[in-house]
């Protein structure tokens, strides 16, 4: 980064209330812990300087990118420019009988939690979710038992030019671990449950969690599936009978637990989890014609460098 460029970095987050690293590795804040530095990492404190950040940020002409950390890899260059994590954004309330409000940062087996201690079914899929409330909904999480789109009633987002606007269920569009939203930050969900009985969702629950630490690689670093499931087949399956379960690149490799999850051995890189991913993709593909499609996402530069 040049000189000028920190300067107008600088300007871009001066007087903003919360912390504020340069120069952060990213490998701290994934799941993965994998990831080059960002120019600059802001954990905003409150709704008012996130807005006055998005709208310096936009006047500087600087990139922002709002960062969650699961389901994420990030090259080994980092990103430029200015990222935001939502973790001061953790509010739940229930405004009505049925609707829990959360913002965006709230974990989801939180969220889940919460739903349960208020005699409400519908997000008990949720504790299975490792990451927050704003990520799971572009991504549409779910797991077999449910996704976001099933109880999803509307969005607070924070549009670019910094104003807020709700936004109702009709105005968006979901499928299988996408979305379809409005351009902006998203600060807020609201979400419809149904009325449950606490004992049933808890048995629901403790189901899912057992089932979670009996498949999943929970002990090693992981981003989640790395791959969406065809139609009509699981990616597990296909990587397993390809003969890359447990195969491995550097420090990178296939988890010998579930065939779809990438875990780091401890110095892996993202150059290796990309190798490791074109290779399992190619070969699947080569025996089975099916071309697996990531459900992964995959950002910043190779190398630290400005402009990206």
């Amino acid at each position: 980064m040049t000189k000028a460029d920190r300067e107008i970095l600088k300007e871009a987050v001066k007087g903003i209330q919360g912390e504020v690293y340069w120069n952060e590795p990213l490998s701290q804040h994934t799941s993965l812990k994998i990831g080059g530095p960002a120019d600059v990492l802001v954990v905003p404190h409150s709704l008012q300087d996130l807005q006055g950040l998005v709208i310096r940020s936009r006047e500087a002409k600087m990139p922002l990118f709002v960062m969650g950390g699961t389901n994420l890899l990030v090259r080994d260059g980092g990103i430029r420019g200015i990222v935001v994590k939502l973790s001061r954004f953790q509010a739940i309330r229930q405004p009505d009988e049925t609707m829990l409000e959360a913002e965006a940062g709230a974990l989801m087996p939180r969220l889940a939690r919460y739903a349960s201690e208020h005699n409400l079914t519908g997000l008990e899929f949720a504790l299975g979710i490792p990451g927050t409330l704003g990520g799971a909904v572009v991504m549409n999480a779910g797991t077999r038992e449910g996704e976001m789109a099933d109880v999803l009633a509307g969005l607070r987002i924070l549009s670019p030019d910094g104003s807020l606007r709700e936004v109702t269920r009709s105005e968006m569009a979901f499928g299988y671990r996408w979305s379809q939203l409005p351009q902006g930050i998203i600060v807020a969900a609201h979400l419809r449950l149904q009325p449950g009985r606490k004992e049933q969702i808890h048995h629901l629950m403790q189901r899912f969690i057992h089932h979670r630490k009996t498949t999943q690689p929970l002990k090693l670093p992981n981003a989640g599936s790395i791959f969406k499931n065809p139609n009509g087949h699981f990616a597990a399956q296909l990587i397993e009978s390809a003969g890359f379960k447990g195969y491995r690149i550097g420090d990178a490799q296939v988890s010998e637990q579930h065939a779809n999850f990438i875990v780091n051995r401890g110095g892996a890189t993202a150059r290796d989890v990309l190798r490791l991913i074109r290779t399992v993709g190619k070969k699947v593909e080569e025996r089975t014609g099916i071309t697996l499609e990531l459900e992964l996402r995959i950002v910043g530069v190779d190398s630290k460098r400005w402009p990206p």
